[in-house]
């Protein structure tokens, strides 16, 4: 049982339902536990840089999902975010102090560098997690469009075909450049 000190009396004076403490209470533990899991990510960094895992295991991956009983492709995230959370630190002290969580980090990830990631940082401040995976996704389409590698590799796998269907009727399948 959780064991408010004063559920009534919120700071600044101002009263509060028992409902709105337990919102209170929900924030202040969600916020401890982004801060447990930065913990557990830095664990994770360390123990795979030092290959803790090579005793017979493929990877950390593969050892975390054995040895904490979580899934595959959630160890392997765990992992990701682990490694990528090493050069941004801003990213890194907002997570350690709470104010951003797992999921947020996790989509920030994908596309944040230590030249972006204070602009990333500023918008996961004020938005959902959510909207974050959606700008991420854009983010990273924005830039496969913008590379010149991905870009010839979309030219090559342009292709049209033409096929009179039974009826007599044309059947068109193709993957055209975006533009």
């Amino acid at each position: 049982m959780i064991a408010f000190s004063d559920p009534t009396q919120a700071p600044g004076g101002l009263v509060l339902t028992h409902t709105e403490a337990l919102g209170d209470e929900i924030a202040r533990l969600s916020a401890h536990l982004n801060a447990a899991t930065y913990q557990l990510l830095v664990l994770i960094r360390e123990f795979d840089s030092r290959e803790g895992w090579s005793n017979g295991f493929l990877s950390c991956a593969h050892w975390l999902a054995w040895r904490t009983g979580i899934s595959g492709r959630p160890a392997r995230e765990k992992v990701r975010v682990a490694r990528a959370l090493a050069p941004l630190d801003r990213i890194s002290e907002a997570m350690a102090n709470g104010t951003l969580s797992y999921s947020k980090v996790r989509a920030l990830t994908r596309v944040a560098t230590p030249e972006n990631e204070s602009d990333l940082l500023e918008v996961a401040r004020h938005a959902t997690a959510a909207q974050l995976e959606k700008l991420v996704q854009a983010w990273r389409r924005v830039e496969a469009l913008n590379d010149p590698q991905k870009e010839e590799q979309r030219h090559q796998r342009r292709f049209l075909r033409l096929h009179q269907d039974e009826d007599g009727s044309y059947l068109i399948r193709g993957r055209l450049d975006p533009e």
